[in-house]
């Protein structure tokens, strides 16, 4: 859930390590460090805090030298300090090593190693690592890295670094993304893309069980048990100028007035069936049930899946949280398609369930926004949406990608059974296609959207409601207010209201009610008179405005009218500039919230 950046070339390491840790600011952290060799020595920099603190403590540093590692932290063994922060060393303090991800057998490793006469300077899981390296080292970095690895439980990306070996770094994965990046006469590594990109759009992922050596001069890669491999480098589709904020005050804010782009690049690939990789047409025609695993906003797009697809393609299916999914036997098998949908590729619950679904026999389809990432290499078949580059930590376009997406998938999953015909497909692809324009005009209610946020941001609670279709939208405004705000916000289907969360309602309480012609509109309006009964303050989004609805409503946002399958990306753009506006008023760190981080892989 942090960033690595490792280099090894002709530069002054530093300069490319400070330049990397700042592009991945966004997977959020509480303390930074890095980590160069010149001379036959490591020099050590770490801060608490934000990277500017790193950043001016380094241009008072001395910190030579070609090689280096850098390192965020987020931190889930020991406390944020200077001596948990990253790079970690070993007792001689010529191994260097940074680390993503959780060693579960930590402990027993650290008890083996104090009795071998090793010190320990932390509270940290990733100081084992670098003390058993040492262990094993015998002139080898590589064989000592493979040979320690053996005895690790647990998820890891790891970068090392030995001072005796000055043009050498060395990175493995198991559960964690790692990438390479391919220069001349330099090489680089990191836990994510963005931090490569002003270097080389070359790029390797590694795969689970890989360990990576890089030298200025090339790149070998190696299995778990040191059999050599073949780096296949891809083009990544980004430029530098991605990652900047191109006159917004926020990367959220910019990637919310990206939607209409991501939307329209990812039904571009639309037409035909979009996923690549095999699911067999015998077996989709055959199809039992669907499943769709995800976590956070992934699993809030994957609920619209389920009510959108059920109807649609004859079978059962269920939205299914996968941090919950992998811990109950799930009863899936041979006759299960199984989405597994996240954004990053690399959600370590999502990576995992998948994984156990493939050995109970079920079909896997991956959607993710990152080619290359876990989830869909392990994947039958996967489909990659369109929407870029995603800096803020709350997802805003990749959702809206998503939901996209997972619309073209369903129509074309009831296509392949036969549950539509050539023609009524092509006339749903072809309203699809008004998706972009719907986004355009969603987002001009921002104006009206503001002047809510300055009239509620000081609120210390909210109510989202909505019913049907809207309801995974009403938990995906509630958590996009939680995550970037900190104002605690709750959202229930609106029938539900009357069975508990009525008890929250007086005269202070927004709430937020989500209500569309396209979807049980008078049932809707029975449930917003209950909040008005209680003295609750409506704050109404909707497609359809009404006498009835005005009289209720103490704000309405009206919203552009769609088919009910494009009714989610309509709601969407405007719950993310509510929470996107109140959490700037409130003067939060918008792009990265405390606590959260933008790729979750330790669970």
């Amino acid at each position: 859930m942090c960033g690595i950046v490792g280099y090894v070339g002709h530069r002054e390491a530093r300069e490319v390590l400070l330049e990397g840790l700042r592009r991945l600011e966004y997977r959020g952290y509480d303390s930074a460090g890095l980590a160069t060799c010149a001379e036959g020595r490591i020099y050590l920099l770490r801060q608490v805090g934000k990277l500017e603190r790193l950043l001016a403590a380094a241009a008072e540093a001395e910190l030579p030298g070609t090689l280096g590692i850098g390192h965020t932290r987020w931190a889930t063994h020991g406390l944020p300090t200077e001596d948990n922060a990253h790079p970690h060393l070993d007792c001689s303090g010529k191994i260097a090593l940074v680390h993503n991800g959780i060693i579960e057998n930590y402990r027993e490793l650290k008890e083996k190693l104090i009795k071998l006469g090793h010190v320990f300077t932390s509270q940290t899981d990733t100081e084992v690592l670098a003390h058993l390296i040492e262990e094993y080292y015998r002139g080898e970095l590589l064989a000592a890295v493979l040979r320690a690895l053996k005895d690790v439980e647990g998820a890891f990306a790891i970068a090392v670094l030995h001072s005796d070996h000055p043009r050498e770094l060395v990175g493995a994965r198991l559960g964690s993304p790692l990438v390479v990046g391919k220069g001349e006469d330099e090489n680089f590594l990191a836990s994510d893309a963005p931090a490569l990109l002003p270097y080389t759009r070359e790029m390797y992922f590694l795969a689970d069980g890989e360990v990576v050596q890089l030298k200025p001069n090339g790149v070998e890669l190696f299995s778990a048990d040191g059999e050599r491999k073949e780096p296949r480098f891809q083009k990544v589709p980004w430029d530098p100028l991605t990652a900047e904020k191109a006159g917004y005050r926020h990367f959220m804010e910019k990637e919310i007035h990206e939607q209409p782009r991501a939307v329209g690049d990812t039904l571009l690939v639309g037409k035909e069936v979009p996923w690549e990789g095999k699911l067999g047409d015998r077996f989709l025609r055959e199809l039992q049930e669907v499943v769709l695993i995800a976590c956070g906003t992934s699993y809030h797009a994957a609920l619209v899946a389920e009510y959108l697809w059920e109807p649609l393609i004859g079978v059962p299916v269920r939205a299914q949280i996968a941090s919950e999914f992998r811990y109950k036997d799930p009863a899936v098998g041979e006759g299960t398609l199984v989405v597994g949908v996240s954004q990053s590729g690399e959600t370590i619950d999502t990576l995992v369930a998948v994984r156990q679904a493939k050995e109970k026999g079920a079909k896997v389809l991956a959607l993710s926004n990152i080619m290359g990432s876990a989830i869909p290499r392990e994947a039958h078949a996967a489909f990659y949406t369109r929407a870029g580059l995603e800096i803020g930590v709350a997802a805003t376009k990749t959702f809206t990608a998503q939901l996209v997406a997972l619309s073209l998938l369903g129509l074309h999953l009831a296509r392949l059974r036969g549950r539509i015909s050539r023609e009524e497909l092509e006339e749903r692809l072809q309203s699809l296609r008004r998706a972009p324009d719907l986004v355009v005009q969603a987002l001009a209610a921002e104006e009206k959207v503001e002047a809510l946020a300055e009239t509620y941001y000081k609120a210390t609670d909210a109510l989202y409601l909505g019913r049907g279709i809207l309801y995974p939208l009403a938990l995906e405004g509630a958590l996009k207010l939680k995550e970037i705000s900190y104002i605690h916000a709750e959202a229930y289907p609106a029938g539900e209201m009357k069975h508990g969360p009525i008890a929250l309602i007086d005269e202070t309480m927004p709430v937020v009610f989500l209500i569309s012609g396209a979807e049980l509109w008078e049932k809707s309006l029975a449930n917003m008179e209950e909040v008005k009964a209680r003295r609750g303050i409506l704050i109404v989004f909707t497609d359809r405005v009404s006498e009835e609805l005005t009289a209720l409503a103490d704000h309405i946002v009206p919203l552009p009218q769609a088919p009910r399958e494009l009714v989610p990306l309509v709601f969407a753009p405007p719950l993310q500039l509510l929470a996107y506006h109140i959490a700037r008023l409130r003067g939060t760190d918008v792009d990265q919230p405390r606590n959260l981080a933008k790729t979750v892989t330790v669970e």
